[in-house]
């Protein structure tokens, strides 16, 4: 492990500095002058941003107090967003600015070449003889006339600027207002969606029995209380029959956020709420946790069942619980169940479907992709996972993937919004 942090880190540093160096090149370098203010002030933004990055990041595994690392998280993560969709909006400058530059050239040569029009001699004065014109002065008198032209590289330097502060303005101007929206998006509070998933097994006293699937919410240095107020207000509003809560709901010790996390005893659902471990709490201290959710009133599911009135609910733990010799066991979860009655699984990740098609589970609830929470990062999240986010079918098994309450690292979505699903069971049966 050890060695893999000695080759890792240097790389990760070479290439988010490389990366950091090409953005303030094509956006402060080539659009401002030697020495000027503009200059100054952009080159002092770009490295307070990556100082606060570095900082932030490398104070909470260090240990950092709790406080200092909240204060540090806003200006580091939010840069981390910014600094993406300037890289974006600048690769796309790429293809624009030889085209743009070429225009200009073309534009310029056509106005050079374009004759003046000579201004009309007056009129001659009747019956008045013309005024002769006086004697050219000579070089003698007035020297030799200056050449105000400007060099040919002179004009290409102007031009060059221009077009790199076009693009860069352009640039800073939609990043700025991209990570902006992404931001009041999250701040706001997640969004209801509804789908409804057709059952086989599911008998018809239970059509239209509803789950709220609460994921991700990542209650943290950034999103605290407030936010886990507004979580719960959104879920209770609903009014469901059973509230999930799939995993990652905190990035912190149980000493840490627990004035955040307390609104969530208040959740309320006709048959409970219950929980099952994500990646996070394993990195927040697992144990602890699910002891904790206990106390506020959340019934843990780990690789157990239980049976309610229409159908059973499973629950694994999460499959970085391996490490900690607290990995999923879902036979465990189904052993002696009833394989006529329908069956529902609660797994933080959605790579656990092939486990629950080998067990013929009829629905799993996952959470942990975001919906790749920062596009085009869906792409990446897409390699990983088999479903990004929504509903899909994998032989008898449907696996529905939220894409969660909260975020992780910049308190920003761009194309994944945040979200609680209400997943309405409909039965197949007459």
């Amino acid at each position: 492990m050890t060695l893999v942090l000695i080759l890792v880190v240097p790389l990760l540093l070479a290439v988010l500095t490389g990366l950091h160096w090409y953005v303030w090149r094509r956006l402060v370098r080539d659009t401002t002058k030697p020495g000027s203010r503009g200059r100054r002030w952009g080159t002092a933004v770009f490295l307070t941003g990556p100082a606060f990055m570095l900082t932030a990041f490398v104070g909470s595994f260090a240990g950092l107090p709790f406080q200092a690392v909240r204060v540090l998280s806003w200006p580091a993560y939010l840069w981390v967003a910014l600094a993406l969709y300037l890289l974006i909006g600048l690769l796309v400058g790429e293809a624009i600015r030889p085209v743009l530059t070429r225009w200009l050239r073309r534009r310029a040569a056509r106005t050079a070449t374009t004759p003046q029009t000579p201004a009309a001699e007056p009129a001659p004065v009747p019956d008045q003889a013309p005024t002769p014109a006086p004697p050219a002065p000579s070089p003698v008198d007035i020297g030799e006339a200056p050449d105000t032209r400007v060099p040919d590289t002179a004009l290409e330097l102007s031009r060059r600027r221009f077009t790199a502060q076009l693009i860069g303005t352009a640039t800073a101007v939609a990043a700025a207002g991209t990570v902006g929206y992404g931001t009041y998006g999250v701040l706001r509070g997640p969004r209801i969606k509804r789908v409804t998933v057709p059952l086989a097994k599911l008998p018809r006293s239970a059509h239209g029995f509803r789950i709220a699937v609460v994921s991700d919410v990542h209650l943290g240095p950034i999103l605290g209380r407030g936010f886990s107020e507004r979580v719960v207000a959104t879920v209770n509003a609903t009014q469901p029959d059973l509230i999930a809560v799939v995993g990652d709901l905190v990035d912190g010790s149980v000493s840490e956020l627990r004035s955040a996390v307390e609104p969530l005893s208040n959740l309320r659902a006709r048959h409970g709420t219950f929980f099952v471990t994500g990646n996070h709490e394993y990195i927040s201290g697992a144990e602890q946790w699910t002891e904790h959710v206990q106390e506020l009133g959340l019934k843990l599911l780990a690789n157990q069942r239980v049976e309610l009135a229409s159908f059973d609910l499973a629950g694994v733990n999460d499959v970085t619980g391996e490490s900690h010799d607290d990995g999923p066991d879902l036979a465990a979860a189904m052993a002696d169940r009833d394989p006529a009655r329908t069956s529902v699984l609660l797994a933080h990740q959605p790579v656990f479907i092939d486990e629950a098609v080998k067990h013929n589970v009829d629905l799993q609830l996952s959470g942990h992709t975001h919906g790749g929470q920062l596009w085009p990062m869906n792409y990446v999240a897409g390699m990983a996972n088999p479903t990004v986010a929504g509903l899909e079918r994998y032989g008898d098994t449907q696996l529905y993937v939220s894409r969660g309450a909260g975020a992780w690292g910049p308190p920003t979505r761009v194309g994944a919004p945040s979200d609680i699903t209400i997943v309405q069971l409909a039965s197949r049966q007459t």
